[in-house]
């Protein structure tokens, strides 16, 4: 144990490079301790600054010593500053990484710092540029704990100090990853960009993920969605000491200390990076020519191929002139499909040139705005995005003239796209517009307000809206001073709900020119207290308080007394004769004085002169009098004679008077500074009173909107329930006729029923024989009743149909008979036909009976019909059997059968048959069509 060598008394360099890891090890706490109290010129420190000392010492293979030697390095860049650490960090990242941040807890935890002082003394894209190579490290806990490093520095610094889109790109590769614990690490990291970021870096990286992975990201975003803003935790260097400068200056000189924290330093870029890519070798060459063709196709065709070269995210900067003046002329084009393949051509050309278009806005622009008057709107929103674009290209002071001029023009059309350019256009700037740019705007927007379209006034309303969203009360109020209280509203809604990226600022008053004016003075004593306009009162104060005789001090206060008594005409003569008695005598006179000339705040330039016409009154009696007794009066009046000449000697003494006035000065400031204190108060509550004023004012204008809207409610209401009224009562009315109409078909029904009840009655079989005729033609009494009182013609059973459908006897022919009826005497049966088809029934039946049917003739079922020949209408009477006739009636219609008979032949016997048969089909379909309304009827 007493062999083992000192390693203590070796020089730390040799020590850093010792093969034992003991000395190693002892080498860096020494260098921890020394480094702790050094100097940035001391020349441990310029020795130390060399990367490959360091490299070897934070890769160091013991972890014990490694260990100790990343807590050196920690000491070393706190006291070397940023040269030590733009010196070493490129040696040393690769060792810290690879080493520290997967050794021990404590190693892990001076390696994270490291990286953090790394940051902190210089910036953090030469860090992150180190860094990122290990995300794609063969090992896995490598890439883990990159990321988690990496995380830590956006918690610590924020994405405005380091910039996200190098680390967002590589997202996706890291989310598919094998390893659990890289994709667990990758997921912190991205929540930690979303707590600065929000949804802003989603189009970067999301679109690359997978949908299991994007849910997953979802749930892990919804928290930190109800966390308020971020801020930097950690301050570089450089915002350190801005931070301490802007503590040092007085409040009243700026004090804008919270800016140093890079609040706000302006939003964060996430606009992906492209390579620019030359575009005019794929232009075709004569790209003029057909743009210049009389064929609307080849104009088209031209303006395709344009299209498909310029649609690149970036390209070179170029001779673009010719193909916007092309381009230019396009949008006068008459067809429609070659103006909106322009504005295409426009939109990529200006987001590819990005500020190299700011040269060809005048040149487009223009026309793009006075196309507007086209209507179908695939092209007026081509035209829109056009302008949009070359908006993003050169900003708004640019394309500020032709709007204005674009918003005084005939057409509706264009007055109300170039209003909607211009809202978008304020929406989106992230640079408040000047004064003068928001009058003009304001004006424009005014002059809209007049205009008789309603989408005209909406667009000038909204733009006032977005500019005082932008510029605030204080400067868009007295734009607003001639505007009735309803269009405020409208204004003031649009306001409201405006979703703005800048804000105005006002500009602080510059005090240091002021407070550098004030060391310009005479005295420098009077620079430290940095009060300009009161620099000239102050010197007289010097003299007053350094001389030597408390006595003289007394005596110097009777001068401001003096204004006061040169009213009086007797003042004059007073300091004359005042000046023989003793100086005790005018002690009290001025002591009673003295307080008058305090109370009065200032002294006009008339008191002044009065003074200086006092003065050298008082001065010539000193003057002439030797006494030192006296120079009480005579030391300020002598003391301004030193430099001028003896004539001037009473203007250089009103000169030196102020020291009464500084006095009083220093109170008129107080009261100065109180008053415009409640100047400013009385303005800050005048502008809450018109605030209030506005918002009560919105509130009557909403209960007023709602009042109407339920009187028109209400009115809406009163109509509907009358029109309810009317339907009700015609549908009473409606029902009352139709009552009306059921009770008389009811009625009719009843009445109906009765004859049926009466035909029914009639119906009855009779019980006497009935004698068929014989085969050959010989008569026999044939009994036949008709048991109603009216009566239709009887059905085809009647007839005998089914009876003589087989035979060839001879068939009666038409002959003209009457049935009797009951005792009214009505005839049924009007004309010859009917009479005709009877008697042929009668005598069928007949020769039924010889045959052995019986003679009984069926009761029609249904009302008959008689086709084109002229018959009895169906209305006119009801269906009748025909029942076995009285014996008085047989013989007449055994007579006419047998006239029939004998006049009758073979040839009439068809005849019979066929017109029997049509009447038959007749007669049936008539009866179903008299059923059927009968159904029709009953059915009401």
């Amino acid at each position: 144990m007493g062999d083992e060598e000192d390693f203590t008394q070796l020089p730390l360099p040799d020590q850093f490079a010792h093969k034992n890891w003991k000395a190693r090890k002892g080498g860096y706490e020494t260098a921890t301790k020394d480094f702790k109290v050094a100097q940035p010129n001391d020349s441990l420190v310029r020795e130390f600054t060399d990367g490959q000392i360091w490299k070897a010492a934070v890769s160091d293979s013991n972890v014990a010593a490694q260990q100790e030697a990343l807590a050196a390095y920690n000491a070393f860049l706190d006291a070397s500053g940023t040269d030590g650490a733009r010196k070493t960090r490129g040696s040393t990242v690769a060792g810290v990484v690879e080493k520290g941040l997967t050794g021990r807890p404590a190693a892990k935890q001076a390696a994270q710092e490291t990286l953090l002082l790394l940051i902190e003394l210089d910036k953090a894209d030469p860090v992150i540029e180190e860094l990122l190579p290990f995300l794609a490290h063969k090992q896995p806990k490598i890439i883990a704990a990159t990321l988690a490093a990496l995380t830590g520095l956006f918690h610590a610094y924020g994405c405005k100090t380091i910039e996200p889109k190098p680390v967002i790109k590589l997202l996706p590769k890291v989310f598919g990853h094998a390893d659990k614990n890289v994709r667990a690490e990758a997921q912190n990291l991205t929540v930690e960009l979303y707590r600065w970021l929000r949804e802003a870096m989603k189009p970067l990286f999301w679109g690359e993920l997978k949908e299991v992975q994007q849910k997953d990201l979802e749930k892990l975003f919804e928290p930190v969605k109800a966390e308020p803003v971020p801020k930097q935790e950690r301050l570089l260097r450089s915002q350190q000491e801005a931070r301490e400068e802007a503590a040092a200056q007085p409040d009243d000189a700026g004090g804008a200390d919270g800016d140093v924290d890079g609040d706000e330093a302006g939003e964060i870029d996430l606009e992906p990076e492209y390579i620019a890519v030359d575009v005019f070798a794929k232009i075709p060459n004569d790209f003029s020519e057909r743009l210049a063709s009389a064929k609307w196709k080849d104009r088209k065709e031209a303006l395709d191929d344009l299209f498909t070269a310029v649609n690149v995210p970036a390209m070179q900067d170029g001779p673009f002139d010719e193909v916007l003046r092309g381009l230019a002329k396009s949008m006068k084009d008459a067809n429609i499909a070659v103006v909106a393949v322009a504005a295409n051509c426009v939109e990529c050309i200006a987001k590819g040139l990005r500020k190299g278009f700011t040269k060809y806005r005048s040149t487009i622009l223009a026309p793009i705005l006075e196309r507007f008057k086209e209507k179908k709107q695939t092209v007026t929103d081509a035209l829109a995005a056009a302008c949009d674009a070359v908006f993003m290209s050169v900003g708004l002071a640019d394309i500020e003239a032709d709007v204005l001029e674009a918003l005084k023009s005939k057409n509706p059309q264009v007055k109300e796209h170039s209003a909607h350019f211009l809202v978008r256009s304020l929406k989106t700037t992230k640079e408040a517009p000047s004064m003068e740019q928001t009058k003009e705007f304001a004006e424009a927007g005014k002059k809209l307000l007049t205009e008789s379209v309603a989408t005209l006034r909406d667009a000038g309303a909204e733009i006032l809206g977005v500019l005082w969203k932008i510029m605030g009360d204080r400067n868009m109020l007295s734009h607003l001073d001639g505007l009735d209280d309803i269009r405020k509203n409208k204004i003031k809604e649009f306001c409201d709900a405006a979703e703005v990226k800048a804000k105005w600022k006002p500009k602080a008053a510059a005090p240091p020119p002021k407070a550098n004016v004030a060391p310009a003075g005479k005295k420098p004593a009077l620079g430290a207290k940095k009060v300009a306009p009161v620099g000239t009162k102050k010197p007289a104060a010097a003299p007053r308080i350094a001389s030597p005789a408390p006595a003289e001090e007394a005596p110097l206060q009777p001068r401001p007394t003096s204004r006061p008594a040169v009213k009086a005409p007797a003042g004059l003569k007073a300091p004359g004769t005042g000046l023989k008695p003793p100086s005790g005598l005018q002690k009290p006179g001025t002591g009673l004085k003295a307080p008058s000339a305090i109370s009065s705040s200032t002294a006009s330039p008339q008191r002044h002169g009065v003074v200086f016409d006092e003065a050298p009154q008082l001065a010539a009696p000193k003057s002439g009098i030797a006494a030192p007794g006296r120079g009480l009066a005579g030391r300020p009046l002598g003391k301004p004679a030193l430099p001028t000449s003896p004539s001037r000697n009473p203007e250089p003494a009103s000169a030196r008077s102020p020291p009464p006035q500084s006095a009083l000065s220093s109170i008129e400031r107080q009261e100065l500074s109180e008053l415009r204190t409640t100047v400013e108060l009385l303005q800050q509550q005048n502008a809450d009173l018109r605030n209030d004023k506005l918002r009560t004012a919105s509130a009557i204008t909403e209960l007023q909107n709602q009042n109407a809207q339920l009187i028109e409610d209400h009115t809406r209401d009163v109509l509907q329930i009358k029109a309810k009224e009317t339907q009700l009562v015609r549908a009473r009315s409606d029902a009352e006729s139709a009552e009306e109409r059921a009770n008389s078909l009811a009625k009719e029904i009843e009445r109906l029923k009765r004859e049926m009840g009466r035909l029914g009655r009639g119906r009855a079989p009779s019980d006497a024989p009935v004698d068929s005729p014989g085969v050959n033609g010989s008569d026999a009494p044939r009994p036949s009743a008709y048991g109603s009182r009216t009566y239709n013609v009887p059905s085809a059973r009647a007839y005998g149909v089914d009876a003589y459908a087989g035979s060839g006897g001879a068939l009666p022919s038409a002959a003209a008979a009457t049935v009797p009826g009951d005792g009214e005497g009505k005839e049924n049966i009007p004309d010859s036909t009917t009479a005709s088809h009877l008697r042929f029934g009668l005598e069928n039946n007949k020769l039924n009976s010889a045959a052995g049917t019986p003679s009984a003739v069926a009761p029609p079922s249904r009302p008959l019909s008689y086709g084109s020949r002229g018959a009895q209408s169906p209305d006119e009477g009801l269906p009748s059997t025909l029942a076995h006739a009285p014996s008085q009636q047989q013989h007449s219609y055994r007579s006419s059968t047998s006239v029939s008979s004998s006049s009758g032949g073979a040839g009439d016997g068809v005849e019979s048959w066929r017109r029997a048969a049509e009447v038959t089909q007749n007669l049936k379909a008539r009866i179903e069509m008299m059923k059927a309304r009968q159904n029709v009827s009953r059915g009401q």
